[in-house]
């Protein structure tokens, strides 16, 4: 027997409803209060039914609880946890996008990219840098090839082996001359200054700088000029001037032609005359030409001799007992320096143009090394006892900080040999 639809039973419902309810008009009156109540009952009931199907409506389900639109099932309705899947269940894999291949022209005929042309700027630069770099090492030879022909290293030895106690002037002197002839070209002469009391090794350094040079440049662009000797007048100051410049001319000149740099000492600068100064100081000017500009000159006096002695024992006190010689004259040319220099340019613009260089008193110990260097070159024994006996007959400053100068430096020391 087919089941009855919601629609078809609500129907039927009202239908009994109304069928009833005529009944009940004709009955008796007892059974109103009876049709009253089975009316109520079949309103639920209709109330009901209509909730439920507009529940089902918006569920998407039929009124059996099928899905709407699904065929009807006879199959009885079995509860499961099984959950609804797709009619696809097996995952498919994504395809991969197979890449285009490069197109290329002519029928499809693959061809290698064109090669780019490499700009020919890059050539012309490295070119540029081989040049830079010749030019370079030509210059470094070039400054090789001058020290080496000036033997500076021989100098440097002769000089450490044979000064005694002037170790700062001694450096100062070697970097001036190594930077000067490191090259031929020079936009003014160098001019060196050595200042310090008697005794202290001036003449003996320049004797030994002459020495060397002569061996290097020759014996025509050395010279060795004594002013007590070339011009002890003072009358004959002007003469002595225009002789000496034309001197210094002609060697100049002759050293441009053999490119060769050469050396003029003036020993006892003290007592040049104002005339020969002028000269010296017209040779020595920025504004000369080529060829006046490679020379060496170097000045030795005593002037400034009270401010290097007064340094020196003022600041012997203070210096601590392990400052080497060498440490203490280091401090020695850089303090005393620009006191010399500014009381030397009052003197004469001459030493304006000058590098300064003081030179300090001699130890006790200096004055020994003095002994044994003469004693051995005369040929006597080098006694030791003998040679504190001659060093302590030299006059000496009073003891200042545990260090003895001598007041005549090693002025003394070839007198006393010759005695022997």
């Amino acid at each position: 027997m087919p089941e009855m639809s919601d629609q078809d039973s609500s129907t039927s419902a009202s239908q009994t409803e109304g069928e009833v309810e005529g009944e009940m008009d004709g009955a008796a009156p007892g059974l109103s209060s009876f049709s009253s109540s089975l009316r109520a009952v079949i309103r639920i009931k209709q109330k009901y039914q209509a909730m439920k199907k507009k529940r089902l409506e918006i569920s998407g389900l039929g009124g059996d609880g099928s899905f709407v639109g699904a065929p009807t099932k006879t199959s009885p309705k079995i509860f499961t946890f099984d959950v609804l899947t797709p009619s696809s269940s097996v995952p498919q894999k994504k395809k991969r996008r197979r890449r285009k291949g490069v197109l290329y022209p002519n029928r499809g005929r693959r061809r290698a990219p064109p090669k780019q042309e490499q700009s020919r700027a890059k050539y012309c630069l490295y070119l540029l840098c081989v040049i830079v770099f010749v030019q370079v090492y030509n210059a470094i030879e070039n400054l090789d090839d001058h020290v080496l022909r000036y033997d500076l290293e021989g100098l440097e030895k002769t000089l450490r082996r044979e000064v005694f106690g002037q170790q700062g002037a001694v450096d100062g002197l070697l970097s001036h001359l190594k930077d000067y002839l490191s090259t031929y070209v020079h936009n003014k002469p160098l001019v060196v200054s050595l200042h310090g009391p008697s005794g202290v090794g001036k003449s003996h350094l320049g004797r030994l700088l002459a020495g060397h040079f002569r061996s290097v440049v020759g014996e025509t662009l050395v010279l060795q000029y004594y002013v007590l000797h070339h011009c002890p007048q003072e009358a004959d100051a002007l003469r002595c001037a225009r002789d000496l410049a034309a001197l210094i001319s002609g060697m100049v000149e002759r050293a441009e032609e053999e490119e060769k740099i050469p050396l003029f000492v003036f020993d006892e600068a003290e007592h040049m005359h104002e005339e020969i100064l002028d000269a010296l100081l017209q040779l020595v000017a920025a504004e000369q030409s080529n060829e006046y500009l490679n020379a060496v000159y170097l000045l030795l006096s005593n002037l400034g001799h009270a401010h290097v002695t007064k340094h020196t024992l003022r600041n012997s006190s203070g210096v601590s007992a392990a400052m080497t010689s060498s440490g203490r004259q280091g401090n020695l040319v850089k303090e005393l320096t620009p006191v010399l220099r500014s009381s030397l340019e009052k003197l004469h613009p001459l030493w304006a143009e000058a590098e300064v260089l003081p030179l300090g008193l001699l130890e006790k110990s200096h004055v020994m090394e003095c002994f044994l260097e003469e004693m051995t070159r005369e040929g006597f024994y080098p006694d030791h006892t003998n040679i504190e006996r001659l060093a302590g007959e030299i006059e000496y400053y009073p003891e200042v900080g545990g260090h003895e100068y001598s007041q005549t430096g090693c002025k003394q020391v070839v007198a006393k040999v010759n005695l022997l």
